[in-house]
């Protein structure tokens, strides 16, 4: 049965009198409230702080002769190792890479199995492969790119802790560069911050590239935007995106390449991812040694969902970005350059804006 109103339809109270006062909050209501706006006080105006300073860092002109250094990269998907490409497309690739910046290629040869083998029919058609583009592209190095899923936040995946999967990682990186690959690129996620494991792995992997001439490159996570903020992210999401800064100049001391992948930055604007991509890269040229190359990732993909939105992370605002981030912080730097992530997604517009804004 309905309760019945306050007042009556000619605005009375229930006994004819005046109107009945309206019920006020109880305090113990009020002060919920109030908590409940400071605590969201306290996580937007930190958040709108950031962001705020993500907008100044796009601001500016960045410094004449912040281009290419003839050291880029680009990622290349399975099909160029599984028969699906032929000699046509390696033409057509040479065409379209001659006249970049575009030093290395990262062509998927993996995955790797969960116990780090790598089995011979994952690349059948990489010796042709790599034979082709030597031809078309003697300048060019070919990297066999090997990914895999660790076991940091779920059950399944590659397992680091045991020597047996290390030991298996570094006979599938000689498998590789047997089939004619002149380096190994390693993108293993999610590979959380002070991971001990990865780096015993990357002094193993060095010592053997290093011993038979070839290259050791890795894909890096995003360096922490704010202090410990990796440590944070993983408490309230168990999730840690970030790396510290120190463990990602920790990883760059091992590699000859380090690449990061500066996109899926939940980014909402180009201004803000341009300026984030600004931020990662002085982060990153604080603690990457001179010896190593650093290259920064752009979007050369457009998809649309959790932590990347394809109108903001634009390839214009990461390489305008990316400019700001090497004027301010090592405008000089030698061994630097960018990455093109990937290949199969990649556009006309994508191509057009990384050789009038980077390349040309």
């Amino acid at each position: 049965m309905a309760q019945p109103d306050a007042t009556d339809p000619d605005g009375t109270g229930p006994d004819g009198g005046r109107p009945a006062a309206p019920s006020r909050p109880r305090p113990r209501g009020r002060r919920i409230l109030r908590l409940a706006a400071a605590v969201l006080a306290l996580l937007l105006v930190p958040l709108l702080t950031a962001e705020t300073a993500l907008r100044i860092n796009y601001t500016g002109d960045p410094a004449p002769g912040t281009r290419t250094r003839h050291r880029d990269a680009l990622w290349l998907g399975h099909a160029w190792v599984d028969g699906r490409k032929t000699g046509r497309d390696v033409a057509a690739l040479a065409r379209r890479l001659r006249d970049t910046g575009i030093r290395d290629l990262y062509v998927h040869a993996g995955p790797l199995e969960d116990d780090g083998t790598l089995p011979a029919s994952a690349f059948p058609k990489a010796r042709r492969l790599t034979a082709a583009l030597h031809r078309e592209l003697p300048d060019v190095r070919v990297q066999a790119w090997l990914g895999d899923k660790l076991a940091t936040e779920s059950p399944d995946g590659l397992r680091l802790d045991r020597p047996a999967t290390r030991t298996a990682i570094l006979a599938s990186t000689r498998a590789v560069l047997a089939a004619g690959f002149q380096g190994a690129h390693f993108d293993l996620e999610p590979l959380h911050s002070g991971d001990r494991d990865y780096l015993r792995l990357l002094d193993d992997l060095r010592a053997l590239t290093h011993a038979r001439g070839a290259v050791l490159s890795v894909a890096a996570h995003q360096i922490d935007p704010l202090p410990a903020f990796h440590s944070f992210w993983g408490t309230t999401t168990g999730h840690p995106k970030w790396w510290s800064q120190a463990y990602f100049g920790q990883v760059a001391r091992r590699v000859d390449q380090i690449a990061v992948m500066s996109y899926d930055t939940m980014q909402p604007l180009e201004s803000l991812y341009g300026g984030y991509v600004a931020q990662q890269t002085s982060l990153a040229l604080e603690v990457t040694p001179d010896s190593t190359d650093l290259l920064m990732g752009l979007p050369f993909y457009h998809e649309n969902r959790f932590g990347h939105r394809a109108r903001a992370e634009t390839v214009p605002a990461a390489v305008r970005g990316v400019r700001l981030g090497l004027s301010r912080t090592d405008a000089g730097r030698a061994r630097f350059g960018v990455a093109l992530y990937v290949d199969f997604a990649a556009t006309r517009e994508d191509w057009r804006a990384y050789r009038e804004d980077w390349a040309g």
